[in-house]
């Protein structure tokens, strides 16, 4: 993934009348009247391996449907739909997401009745949709079946098992015998059953989404006698070690805080860490810490560099787990360039004190940086912070995808519930049908364009004139579009990122009052280039299920122009050249 630009956008508007199509009039009344999924379409799997086949059901067949597999804007192949179950042998190509549409065809008109997307990938870290567990008490495998399945209608291809541990130093406790007690309680005194943990393990690798086990890199809960902890290894606030490092957790005890850079403190943790793989088949670790912890010493009073600390850790892990997984949460950015330099499979970074919606792309971008381009990110990025009780507020949720995705970021949401707060059992608010309904177009939309998001390109920047609205660019201003791009190959993309009739610029929207930005149809755009365009086409996870159009456009004098069919929340144009 590579820093995206900045572009200018001046956007007509327009309104849409209720059949779908965009007219050549100023706004549109209701985003509702754009697109709806008639038929439910979904995939067998999360992801799928190259040669891997693909199983489709819906819940009826229409008349004169066909379904239509495109990749990037190409329609590769039609067949009739027949049958609510069939397969489909994508190209064996690795790396690649694919758009699957129905379209019924009716008195001269074609109609999108449903669409899903379709990742190839061997690697699932290529492209990381990451979503967490938190619950691990016992249950029928029915009911994680039922977790699973919505999460892989998401595309989760990555689970983080948060809180599945006993003490961060003694993660997996084992019995006189060396193997794992059936049952331990967490650190806040919640049950943890083995069989849960182990059966959504087996259960997710069906699936084809991967498995990380949660836990700090430096920490231990509550040593005692017996457990092999040192207290040499921990850190203190002072030279004298009077002052011991913690992170307090009330009643439930005090998390004493190590030096990730201590020889033995490492090979201590990496033993419990063989215990886990020995007995759990997770692919990984997802490590964790707790952001800058000011001036800290080791026990012989030498002042710790944290961020050298983590790189030295993270090193060693990967040379004596070179077959897993690893990355480790950059609590708002702290350590990220020693963290990424040691060679994560992708990077985390917990968004805490960064609120606008120009941090969010700024995270992603030092990521990119950091990383000189050779891994994706994930964003843990709490929306609605704050909230008690009731609804996310969609747009608020939305806008926040919106800006992640099209700048090449996955959003760390999803779960048993979804999350707004750092403590993932925390279910305090819900997600509403139209919320649930919108983000399965986001994410179908991130899968099937994953080449143009998040696969590598440059940064572009050209000059974009329209008649109608005042110029907006990025970093967004209240009120305007802001758009974004770059290039890769003989394309270049264009992200309108709408922000035209919203209240705010703070992602969090702690209060839940971001209203939706107003929906624009049938706008003219024009764009200034000396290359020959040969096609121009637009998608929108906002408008019929993300499906691919292609644009009529004219192109002289130095300019090309055209008409883009719709924008709420975020639009894609795509423009390839000769």
């Amino acid at each position: 993934m590579k820093a995206l630009a900045l572009l200018l956008l001046i956007i007509g508007s327009a309104s849409c009348s209720g059949d779908d199509s965009p007219q050549n009039e100023k706004e549109v009344e209701s985003p509702k009247t754009a697109y709806r999924e008639e038929l439910g379409l979904k995939k067998d799997k999360a992801r799928y391996d190259p040669g891997e086949t693909v199983r489709f059901q819906v819940d009826q067949v229409r008349p004169n449907t066909v379904v239509r597999y495109s990749a990037l804007g190409e329609t590769l192949s039609e067949e009739p739909l027949g049958a609510v179950q069939w397969s489909w042998q994508p190209p064996a190509t690795d790396f690649r997401g694919y758009m699957v549409e129905l379209v019924e065809n009716k008195d001269g008109t074609q109609k999108v009745l449903g669409t899903v997307a379709v990742d190839v990938s061997s690697d699932w870290t290529k492209f990381p949709r990451y979503g967490f567990l938190s619950d691990f008490g016992p249950m029928p495998p029915g009911q994680r079946t039922a977790v699973l399945e919505r999460l892989k209608d998401f595309h989760i291809n990555g689970i983080q098992y948060y809180d599945w541990h006993a003490k961060h130093h003694v993660p997996l406790p084992l019995d006189g015998t060396g193997n794992p007690l059936p049952m331990w309680r967490d650190l806040f005194n919640r049950e943890v059953s083995l069989e849960t943990v182990k059966g959504y393990i087996e259960q997710g690798h069906g699936l084809n989404m991967a498995s990380m086990f949660y836990n700090l890199l430096f920490g231990a809960l509550d040593p005692v006698a017996g457990d092999g902890f040192s207290r040499d290894w921990q850190l203190y606030d002072d030279r004298f070690h009077n002052r011991v490092n913690h992170h307090d957790l009330g009643d439930f005890g005090k998390i004493l805080i190590t030096d990730p850079g201590n020889g033995q403190w490492q090979e201590y943790i990496m033993e419990r860490t063989a215990e886990i793989y020995e007995h759990l088949d997770f692919d990984g670790w997802h490590l964790d810490q707790l952001g800058d912890r000011g001036e800290v010493y080791d026990h012989g009073g030498h002042r710790v560099d944290l961020p050298k600390g983590f790189r030295d850790f993270l090193e060693r892990l990967q040379t004596r787990f070179p077959d897993k997984k690893h990355a480790l949460n950059a609590v708002d950015q702290f350590g990220q360039r020693e963290i990424l330099s040691s060679g994560m499979d992708f990077a985390y970074s917990e968004v805490w004190n960064r609120n606008q919606y120009a941090d969010l792309a700024a995270v992603l971008q030092e990521n990119a940086t950091h990383s000189q381009g050779t891994v994706n990110s994930v964003l843990a990025a709490y929306m609605n912070y704050g909230a008690t009780d009731g609804n996310f507020n969609t747009p608020a949720v939305l806008l926040a995808d919106a800006v992640i995705f099209a700048f090449g970021g996955a959003h760390l949401e999803l779960g048993e519930h979804m999350l707004s707060s750092e403590y993932f059992p925390d279910a305090s608010l819900a997600m509403d049908p139209e919320l649930t309904m919108a983000l399965r177009e986001y994410y179908d939309f991130m899968v099937a364009y994953q080449n143009l998001l998040r696969d590598g390109g440059e940064p572009h920047r050209a000059p974009l004139s329209s008649q109608d609205l005042d110029v907006g660019h990025w970093p967004p201003l209240h009120g305007q579009v802001a758009a974004v791009g770059k290039r890769m190959d003989h394309r270049q993309t264009l992200h309108l990122l709408n922000f035209d009739g919203t209240s705010g610029l703070d992602w969090k929207d702690r209060a839940r009052t971001q209203s939706e930005p107003k929906v624009f149809a049938g706008f003219e755009l024009s764009m200034e280039t000396g290359e020959a365009v040969s096609k121009v086409w637009f998608a929108s996870p906002d408008f019929k299920g993300g499906s691919p159009i292609a644009l009529d456009f004219e192109q002289s004098q130095g300019k090309i122009s055209f008409k883009v069919p719709y924008l709420h929340y975020w639009s894609m144009i795509v423009i390839e050249h000769q």
